[in-house]
């Protein structure tokens, strides 16, 4: 008799992840929380097993601790003998960022932005066109000109002229240079909700996405409080928030900057804020007004975000907030700028960025 007879099904005993890999997850998170302090992870690590009965009595935190500096991912070697993350750990941050925000992502061929284009791009297509002034003799498809050249004069007496000549077709692939503008004024962490965490997370994701995919690409990012400045992509992690109003005037100027040095003549703008601009700085002077809408700091900005379109840079805003005077501000922005704006909860920040990323991958800015 035929038939199928079932039995209960026992995993072998490596399949799924290790004691080791389950814990290094929930670490990484709780490092990216903490801003990089690997002592006070580790803390929070300790009584989350406690309440949570993460580890058995074969392998503990104790254990955890010494495969973290056995394989690579933090150092107690330091003249203090304080914790501190290695590079690989910061690796894995943009990885694992990466992986919950965009998806698993495989990594691709360098320049890989699309555009509709095609012509004397940098990727060989299989289609085939006449020849064009202009193309270069790497362009022609020697096979199909010569097969054109027998078809149209003969093999008697063969000759080929400038009908016969056909190009191999390629494709544009853009490539683009992205500021990523991060807001690290108190507000972020203010009302009791995180808001710097997504917002770095967002960045290493990009980052990441990047690295990979579009290695052609550049990516700088600059955090804006009463002041902004550069910080590299490894320290990322180790952002926190800060005593300061938002001085988005210098965010943007210092964005122009450094896009003003990048050859791409595909530029952008991304900026992750949740609130109004409250600061300007007039010589070596701080002018600031946290109360409402200030006249002065607003004209500001908004002479500063059409200066940007004049420049053809468009300033895609990802606002963190909802409220009502808020929208205003960022509406008036945006259509001085001629960009895009977004208001965002923290769930869906990453899903947007790369929605908007990747369209503006797909035209000449």
């Amino acid at each position: 008799m035929l038939g199928y007879r079932f039995s209960k099904y026992t995993p072998p005993q490596n399949q799924g992840k290790s004691d080791f890999e389950k814990l290094l997850k929930i670490f990484m998170q709780l490092v990216l929380i903490t801003s990089g302090n690997v002592g006070e992870a580790l803390q929070w690590l300790t009584e989350v097993d406690r309440q949570y009965n993460l580890t058995n009595g074969q392998y503990g935190v104790g254990d955890f601790i010494e495969d973290l500096k056995r394989n690579g991912y933090v150092t107690d070697e330091g003249p203090k003998g304080e914790f501190k993350l290695k590079a690989k750990s910061e690796q894995n941050l943009r990885q694992s960022a990466l992986e919950e925000i965009f998806g698993k992502l495989k990594k691709t061929k360098q320049g890989e932005h699309n555009t509709s284009h095609s012509g004397r791009g940098d990727e060989q297509t299989t289609e085939r066109r006449d020849y064009e002034f202009g193309d270069t003799l790497e362009q022609i498809s020697v096979t199909d000109s010569l097969r054109n050249a027998q078809i149209n004069h003969g093999l008697d007496n063969f000759f080929m002229t400038e009908d016969d000549l056909e190009v191999m077709e390629s494709e544009y692939k853009t490539q683009t240079s992205t500021v990523l503008m991060i807001d690290i004024s108190h507000s972020m962490i203010l009302y009791g909700e995180d808001r710097i965490t997504p917002a770095k997370k967002v960045a290493m994701a990009l980052a990441e996405l990047i690295t990979k995919k579009y290695p052609k690409d550049t990516l700088d990012v600059l955090v804006f409080g009463d002041d902004a400045w550069q910080i590299e992509i490894k320290d990322l992690p180790y952002l926190q928030v800060g005593p300061y109003h938002t001085n988005t005037v210098a965010g943007l100027e210092l964005a122009m900057d450094i896009l003003r040095r990048r050859k791409n003549a595909n530029k952008q703008i991304f900026m992750i804020t949740d609130g109004k601009p409250t600061c300007i700085k007039q010589g070596i002077k701080y002018y600031k007004n946290a109360f409402g809408l200030d006249q002065k700091i607003l004209n500001t900005t908004l002479n500063l975000a059409g200066q940007l379109r004049k420049l053809k840079i468009p300033v895609t805003t990802f606002m963190i907030a909802t409220d009502p005077y808020l929208k205003s501000f960022v509406r008036d922005f945006t259509k001085a700028n001629n960009g895009n704006a977004y208001y965002s909860s923290l769930e869906g920040l990453g899903n947007l960025v790369f929605e908007d990323f990747k369209r503006n991958r797909t035209k000449n800015l």
